[in-house]
């Protein structure tokens, strides 16, 4: 059963009780007064959003009510919904979903093909408005379904200025030269398939979904070209074998942060908030390193993500519930919404702000966009190259032939 956070009903109000409800989302809920007056139509929308978002939530609700006062006769109610499972409780029943929610972007294409979502009217403005990538996660066969809300679901590098400079972390061989240097480490998690796309992503190597939306194709054990599967299996092991390099989980990289045996890692925004704890001035934060494979420095890749607000295409007042979804996404709330959550934006006025260039981390994950590619990937994805890249981590100890490695990790990827 979905928890319900909060109602906000808002009437038609009179000058007084109007001048005591701000913008600022605090206004005294005892001087509203909803009337049942017919001169204005009722609009009742349901919200939902993470339990985390519920306080943001409340005052772009209360302030688009303002904005729209004397134009309809609301009952805007938010309930906690959370965003990975919206696709699948809104499809348990579209006519009793929300108008409005928050989901992640992955979940777009089966929305869109339920017909749980149209495709925008305003979709010129929304994708001049937006950065490129979050329009491409909000786009279906050249359509846009959805308003981008956030850019921050991707990984980046963290360093610790007292032992690496800005022109070491371009490559990793500078931030695996310094560590060992140091008697420190370099941390990446190669146990998950998440971080080791960053190794295949830019090489020309290709991973993605087939047209069925299921199964994958993959090329990882491509035997020609400028850059082979093996150059890349190859470059693995050299980096596993560096005394400054060690496979970890990102909770086992925070305890190294803190107990100050690394001094460099790869993770996401969420860990910002402890490494800026424990670095101090000292944390440092840039788009993911080159890595040398086959004599070339390649820029390594990363997955990207990014929460998007749609609009139930079943909704009674689904002009409203529009009209809603845009106030939500806006320049001044995404503003409002790193202010009070931290995360990153997509509107292209608020990416480019002077507060965003102060955050290190959302900074550096904006930077490693431009070398970055949706999630869009089958289930069988995930275990094989996590056995294939925890192989590498620990030197090929069978001592399997890396094509044979590569080509079963291909095949159980691409398994139908």
């Amino acid at each position: 059963m979905r928890k319900r956070i909060c109602g906000l009903f808002l009437g038609i109000l009179c000058t007084a009780v109007f001048t005591g409800c701000g913008l600022d989302g605090k206004a005294d809920l005892t001087d509203q007064t909803t009337f049942g007056s017919s001169e204005f139509p009722k609009v009742e929308l349901v919200v939902w959003g993470a339990e985390e978002d519920a306080e943001l939530m409340n005052q772009i609700i209360q302030s688009f009510q303002a904005n729209y006062q004397g134009e309809a006769d609301f009952q805007i109610t938010f309930e906690v919904q959370g965003e990975s499972q919206c696709k699948d409780v809104l499809l348990g029943g579209l006519e009793e979903g929300a108008d409005v929610f928050t989901f992640a972007d992955d979940q777009l294409n089966a929305l869109a093909a339920a017909g749980a979502l149209d495709p925008l009217e305003n979709a010129g403005q929304i994708r001049d408005r937006n950065l490129s990538s979050t329009v491409e996660a909000a786009t279906v066969n050249g359509q846009l379904y959805a308003y981008p809300l956030t850019a921050d679901n991707g990984y980046f590098l963290y360093y610790n200025k007292q032992y690496l400079t800005e022109e070491q972390v371009q490559t990793l061989d500078g931030i695996l030269e310094a560590a060992a240097a140091n008697d420190k480490l370099f941390t990446m998690d190669w146990t998950s398939a998440w971080y080791v796309y960053s190794f295949f992503g830019n090489t020309g190597l290709q991973v993605g979904l087939n047209d069925d939306g299921i199964t994958n194709y993959c090329t990882w054990n491509q035997t020609d070209g400028d850059i082979r599967g093996i150059d890349v299996a190859q470059a693995m092991l050299k980096i596993a074998q560096n005394p400054g390099f060690a496979n970890c989980t990102d909770e086992e990289f925070l305890e190294g942060v803190k107990n100050g045996s690394v001094i460099a890692g790869v993770s996401g925004v969420w860990n910002f908030v402890a490494v800026k704890e424990a670095w101090g001035e000292n944390a440092g934060a840039a788009k993911l390193p080159t890595y040398d494979c086959n004599g070339s420095q390649v820029q390594m890749a990363s997955f990207s993500g990014c929460k998007l607000i749609g609009v139930n295409a079943y909704s009674e007042h689904a002009e409203w519930a529009s009209r809603l979804a845009e106030w939500i996404t806006n320049e001044e709330n995404q503003r409002l919404r790193f202010q009070m959550r931290g995360q990153g934006p997509s509107n292209v006025v608020v990416a480019d702000s002077e507060e965003i260039n102060q955050s290190p981390a959302i900074a550096a994950l904006l930077k490693q966009f431009e070398f970055s590619q949706l999630q869009r990937i089958g289930g069988k994805f995930w275990d094989p190259v996590s056995k294939f890249a925890e192989n590498m981590a620990a030197g090929n100890p069978s001592g399997q032939s890396l094509q044979e490695q590569l080509d079963e990790m291909a095949e159980s990827i691409s398994a139908r």
